[in-house]
């Protein structure tokens, strides 16, 4: 919004989006009045106008008739401090406001469009807080109120600066965030006791300006400038609160001036974030305020009128300047574009590299002078940080820092230039790693001789540290052997491990360990790794040294290694006859074998082997664990029995004879064990009954020849049921008395009865089965169903009578063609073959061909006459199509419960019907 004051006190309003439709207001009709000040809000929502008359007039945006502010009437305004922080469309908020006497006084004006306030006056209040023309009555040329940051949520900090021709007074204060109208009094009561402080200047012509620089609106001001007599005093905002004052760094600004030229007062003022700009009578001046120099000056020609002032939209940032016959608008482009050089001659060099930042040819000088001015100051370390940022030649700056002997800040050099380098520029960061490498491992030295061990300690976790870089690491991946020799050349064991372990060298690692006799740490190593190949490299020598943490290292791994490919560790201790090698190595394979499940047979045929040499006593239990199923053991079966055969463990040799299948040779093994193993074997073959009564007649036959115990011989009878007194009689000694066997013989003969009359029973249930066989199929010839003329199909619905039907049991009637239809799709292919035959037998009545099957059965129901007429023939074939579509009713049956999970539409099918639907 652009507001201009013309002659015969009208207002043009401009909106600068749409300039060409300017909007006329008129303040005032009386033609001796004057317009003395116009005071807009940076929005451009509210204006006060003061008239020279000492009448105060308001203006809304949306208003095209002003309205005056009785309470103001009778004062001349000179400045207006608008309150950003509140404020709307309706409302001003609190603002402040300085007359030609001295007075500031607090108000907030309504601009009286809302239709809840009908009321006389728009100021809500009118409050004088504060008179700076106590001693002699000055006008108050600024005022600017800002609020400061602060972390309580209860309360508001705010500082007012207040400005006369010759004064600039502050004023800092807090105000409760439910402090009541007028707020600003908060401010202004500390100081009614003890006057403000103020800086006076000498020389002022009368008037003065005060103007603040903000990056953006309703942020907070970053400096200001005050136009008086002497100059202008300008400064930074400091919002510290570490005083009571708001400003830092302020110095004054000589007004510029060429040689001869005479001085004439600037008429006013505004402030950007570099330079002051300065309007005279008939020019205006831009002053850097950084060097304090006069970088711009344009002259306007007479005929656009006499200068009056300058002004800037704090929101958009653009510059008015006006005539009495015209407005002109400047733009500020660039206004940074040489500002880091001058930073930079200041020696300010952080904000030369804030101005320089888009600028890589600036920057790089801005380093570059800043790496010099370390480097003339002996802070040799700052300085390698800032060149390794510039583009100075590499070599040149190494040197600099090899010619003063300042190890560390070439290492500082190096470091920064190696983070700065690209991934694809490896022979540069090969050759700068490489020489920090021997940076480091010179200084370690150093310290080493010396015997600094504090030194020392800090540097190689340094050292370390460098080394564990994602960049370094993946650098010397492909130079390994250089690194390797570099260190090993410097005797520094400890960091040669430990850049092995960074590389994954751990075989380097390892090999280390074990020549230095450590073998825990080399299982360390081992462990922290992934590589299977060097659990079978290394686990022969670490079995042979700590075996019991190398098998649970093995355990612990799992799966992720081949017990078959550890056998040769296992083997050769076994040789020694370690005991405690011995134990680790059974642990280990009944690992495998429980809880991995390994089915390998070399891990079984040694942990077999283990047991028989070792611990026999386990030997059965794992022979029970794996079974007598020859083709789920996991052992070989010859091995095993030629191995307990040569350690004489005769039970196990019984048990793999039996799961050989042996069963012969088991029993007679175990016959010279125990008796008891040998009739438990004895029952192993339960689906040959003559194989398992002959095993049970060796067994008696050993008991009453061998053990001379005829009544033990006579249990048998008991434990085998294939047994009988007579197939053991043989075996007894012709002087045996018949009292040994006397009940046997007898329990025997009962026995026999009792399965004669057994067989009996069965024969007489079998008669009753057959005639009641008979009795039902003779009910079934003769049962009939009763079908009325209204009953229709179940398929089609048509009347059932109209055409040959089927009736089932269930009640379900069908027309024979509505049944095939309904029965078809879900036979075999096979069967709907034999339909369509035999409909087309019935059709052409062609019945010549006939199985033998048929043949016979029609032969019979004819009194066993083998000539057919057609009317049988068709009555076969009939009875033949019957068997396979009227087998069960297709609704009722299990066709029915087969079509469950069928779906509706087949899936070759489903494209022709989503099209019938279109």
């Amino acid at each position: 919004m652009l507001v201009i004051a013309m002659a015969r006190n009208v207002i043009l309003r401009f909106d600068l989006d749409h300039p060409d439709n300017p909007d006329e207001v008129e303040i005032s009709r009386n033609a001796e009045d004057k317009i003395h000040k116009m005071f807009l809000d940076p929005t451009g929502r509210h204006l006060i106008v003061s008239m020279e008359s000492q009448d105060v007039l308001y203006l809304s945006r949306s208003s095209k008739k002003p309205r005056q502010l009785t309470k103001m009437k009778g004062l001349l305004i000179d400045s207006v401090a608008w309150n950003k922080a509140s404020g709307n469309d309706n409302s001003t908020g609190e603002i402040l406001l300085g007359t030609s006497k001295g007075g500031i006084f607090e108000t907030e004006i309504l601009s009286g469009e809302d239709s809840r306030f009908f009321q006389g006056s728009l100021e809500q209040y009118w409050k004088q807080l504060y008179n700076l023309g106590k001693e002699f009555p000055v006008p108050v040329t600024g005022l600017e109120v800002e609020r400061m940051p602060t972390k309580s949520q209860t309360e508001k900090k705010y500082f007012i600066m207040a400005t006369t021709p010759g004064r600039l007074y502050h004023f800092i204060g807090i105000i409760p965030t439910s402090a009541e109208a007028p707020v600003f009094s908060y401010v202004f009561q500390s100081y009614e006791d003890s006057p403000a402080s103020f800086l006076e200047l000498p020389g002022n012509f009368g008037y003065s300006e005060l103007k603040f620089y903000v990056q953006k609106h309703r942020a907070p001001p970053k400096n200001f400038a005050w136009m008086t007599g002497p100059g202008v005093y300008y400064g930074n905002m400091d919002y510290s609160g570490q005083s009571r004052d708001v400003t830092a760094e302020s110095r004054l600004l000589q007004y510029p001036l060429d040689d001869g030229e005479k001085f004439v007062p600037p008429i006013s003022m505004v402030v950007t974030e570099f330079h002051v700009l300065l309007l005279f009578p008939d020019r205006l001046k831009a002053m850097c305020v950084l060097n304090e120099q006069l970088i711009f000056e344009e002259v306007f020609s007479p005929r656009f009128g006499k200068l009056l002032g300058l002004c800037k939209d704090t929101v958009k940032g653009t510059i008015w300047a006006y005539t009495d016959q015209s407005v002109f608008k400047f733009k500020v482009v660039r206004e940074a574009r040489d500002v880091w050089q001058m930073y930079l001659d200041k020696g300010d060099f952080e904000s030369a590299k804030q101005y320089s930042k888009d600028n890589p040819a600036n920057m790089d000088k801005v380093l570059t002078k800043q790496a010099e001015y370390f480097f003339n100051d002996k802070s040799y370390e700052k300085s390698a940080m800032f060149y390794a940022l510039t583009e100075r030649s590499f070599e040149e700056v190494a040197l600099k820092f090899i010619q003063v002997e300042q190890r560390d800040a070439l290492k500082t050099f190096l470091i920064k230039k190696l983070n700065a380098l690209k991934n694809h520029e490896k022979t540069q960061m090969t050759m700068i790693i490489t020489w920090l490498i021997e940076l480091y491992l010179n200084q370690l030295g150093s310290y080493r001789d010396q015997g600094d061990s504090t030194g020392f300690t800090m540097l190689q976790e340094e050292f370390q540290k460098f080394l564990a870089q994602s960049r370094v690491m993946e650098c010397l991946h492909d130079n390994k052997a250089t690194a390797y020799d570099l260190i090993a050349s410097h005797g520094d064991v400890e960091d040669l491990v430990f850049f092995a372990f960074l590389m994954q060298d751990y075989e380097r690692v390892m090999s280390h360990h074990i020549q230095h006799e450590d073998y825990r740490a080399a299982l360390t190593v081992l462990t922290k790794q992934t590589k299977t190949d060097l659990y079978y490299k290394f686990s022969p020598i670490l079995m042979q040294h700590i075996p019991k943490e190398t098998v649970d290292a093995w355990i612990s791994q799992g799966r992720k290694l081949e017990p078959k490919r550890l056998i040769p560790a296992l083997v050769h201790y076994d040789d020694n006859r370690d005991t405690e090698k011995i134990t680790e190595a059974i642990r280990y394979l009944e690992f495998c074998v429980k809880t991995l499940d390994i089915k390998d047979q070399a891990i079984h045929n040694y942990l077999l082997s283990l047991y028989a040499k070792y611990k026999p006593h386990q030997l059965m239990l794992y022979l029970d664990f794996q079974g007598h199923n020859p083709t789920m053991v996991n052992f070989d079966l010859k091995y095993a029995l030629r191995l307990c055969s040569e350690h004489d463990l005769k039970e196990a040799c019984v048990h793999i004879y039996t799961t050989m299948e042996l069963y012969e040779e088991a029993v007679d093994l175990a016959l010279k064990v125990d008796v008891e193993v040998a009739k438990a074997n004895a029952n192993r073959p339960e689906e040959d009954d003559e194989l398992r009564k002959k095993l049970w007649l060796r067994i008696a036959r050993h008991v009453v020849e061998e053990e001379k115990d005829v009544s033990k011989a006579m249990k048998f009878l008991h434990e085998c049921d294939l047994l009988k007194i007579e197939d053991i009689l043989p075996f007894f000694p012709d002087f045996v008395t018949i009292d040994h066997f006397k009940d046997a013989i007898c329990t025997s003969l009962e026995e026999y009865n009792q399965h004669i009359e057994s067989l009996k029973e069965e024969m007489n249930e079998a008669t009753d089965s057959a005639k009641a066989i008979r009795a039902d199929i003779q009910e079934m010839r003769n049962k009939y169903g009763l079908v009325t003329a209204q009953q229709k199909c179940a398929s089609c619905a048509f009347p059932l009578l109209t055409r040959s039907f089927y009736l089932f049991p269930c009640q379900h009637m069908f027309h024979s063609d509505c049944l095939i239809a309904e029965v078809l799709p879900h036979l075999s292919s096979s069967k709907k073959s034999k339909v369509d035959e035999l409909q087309r037998k019935l059709a052409s009545g062609q019945y010549n061909q006939q199985s033998e099957s048929s043949h016979k059965l029609l032969s019979q129901s004819h009194g066993g006459t083998d000539t057919l007429t057609k009317q049988d023939q068709r009555d076969q074939i009939k009875m033949e199509l019957d068997d396979i579509i009227a087998a069960e009713c297709v609704y009722c049956g299990e066709i029915m419960i087969r079509s469950i999970d069928k779906p509706f539409v087949e899936p070759d099918e489903y494209l022709a019907v989503m099209d019938s639907w279109k």
